[in-house]
């Protein structure tokens, strides 16, 4: 199920990651949103897929402000969303050591 997400040049297949959200999550229309304006991004780590800068996170003026998160159990993934309505990242939990 992976390989439909990550792409084989490791970029994200945002598509598909909605599609999941829909399906385990149908009320969340604030992450689908939040999906579908993420841009760019890039792998902070081997697990982890950044959109938002998280340096100095949830402090004063830190563009990285946490609201919440949810779990996508289809593809054991964790996507963080924001206080401005942004995905700040998403964690594959399956690619942790």
């Amino acid at each position: 199920m992976l390989s439909k997400i990550i792409e084989d040049n490791q970029v994200l297949n945002i598509p598909a990651i909605i599609e999941l959200v829909r399906e385990e999550h149908p009320d969340r229309q604030d992450v689908i949103i939040g999906l579908q304006k993420s841009v760019g991004g890039h792998w902070r780590s081997k697990a982890y897929y950044q959109f938002v800068d998280s340096k100095n996170a949830n402090r004063i003026g830190a563009e990285w402000q946490h609201d919440d998160c949810i779990v996508v159990v289809k593809v054991d993934i964790v996507i963080d969303l924001l206080k401005d309505g942004r995905i700040g990242g998403i964690e594959f939990i399956s690619l942790l050591d």
